[in-house]
């Protein structure tokens, strides 16, 4: 004998899983229920945040350095800063996702630890998305930057095989380049070689003069500068004079470019934990933390 039953049909979660959710920063299609983008891991909550609206999307701004030059512990605290104190660029957090990367850094810097490198894999990237409130703009202003993976960078010069960082850097519209002053003063040239690479490989993204790099602003930042009293004082000449390759690289291919100088510790030594060697901080005294921001914003289209 036959049993009929009466089930539900789910006709209308399937015809929303047939209209597909573009992601903000490579635009493939998503399903409606997935936290990150399958192409490039990017939060689709970057898309339901944006509104869809082109005349208010939020700038996307690049923050590029190498391995161990300082970045994350620069953008942990640059968002700290930023999100507590007032000052001439106030901005709040948009969505939860934003605040993982501070909340978890300056827990550590609280105890004079530092963060740990950034995982390569795009999937393990912090990406922050900020609202610029009170300012002297007539209308508010966002803007997303992701903790992008100093070695997965290093990678993508060499390859360019990587579809998040391609996807990204053309829809930058400005950029912080780091370099580690503290390399620098020990005589190892490698900063000034990475930083000529990130300018040329900005040049050769866009081949049209509207959408060249050539007309987005870039601010070149020397991170770790406690260690030189003069690149505090004048971060251009220091770049001249210790970057040769990456200032004339600036002078020749970038219209809108600045040199900036930030510290985070005021010293560090070495200790041993567990068999490895760990930074650990003398004392917290940030310096220069904000002003390329503040720079970048302002040079935006």
């Amino acid at each position: 004998m036959t049993h009929y039953q009466t089930l539900p049909m789910d006709s209308f979660d399937l015809a929303r899983y047939a209209v597909q959710v573009p992601c903000f920063v490579c635009g493939g299609g998503n399903a409606f229920d997935a936290e990150r983008c399958r192409h490039c891991w990017a939060p689709l909550a970057l898309t339901y945040q944006s509104g869809g609206k082109k005349s208010t999307a939020p700038r996307m701004l690049a923050v590029i350095g190498p391995p161990r030059c300082g970045k994350t512990t620069y953008l942990s605290m640059l968002t700290d800063i930023l999100s507590r104190q007032q000052n001439a660029l106030p901005v709040l957090a948009r969505g939860a996702f934003t605040l993982a990367l501070q909340q978890q850094s300056v827990d550590l810097l609280a105890r004079r630890r530092f963060p740990k490198q950034t995982p390569p894999e795009p999937e393990h990237w912090n990406w922050m998305h900020y609202q610029v409130t009170g300012s002297r703009r007539r209308r508010a202003c966002e803007f997303i930057m992701p903790d992008m993976s100093g070695a997965a960078f290093a990678t993508e010069l060499e390859r360019k095989t990587s579809v998040t960082v391609q996807a990204f850097l053309k829809k930058c519209t400005g950029a912080l380049v780091m370099v580690d002053a503290e390399q620098l003063e020990r005589g190892d040239q490698t900063p000034d070689f990475f930083g000529m690479k990130v300018i040329s490989h900005l040049h050769e993204l866009a081949t049209r003069r509207k959408t060249s790099w050539k007309y987005r602003p870039v601010a070149v930042v020397f991170t770790k500068a406690d260690c030189c009293p003069h690149c505090l004082e004048d971060p251009r000449s220091y770049a001249e004079i210790h970057t040769p390759g990456l200032f004339r690289h600036c002078q020749q291919r970038l219209r809108k470019h600045a040199f900036f100088a930030a510290s985070i510790a005021g010293g560090s030594v070495d200790i041993a934990v567990d068999g490895d060697v760990v930074p650990v901080a003398l004392r917290i005294e940030p310096r220069g933390i904000s002003q390329p921001l503040e720079w970048l914003l302002s040079n935006l289209h």
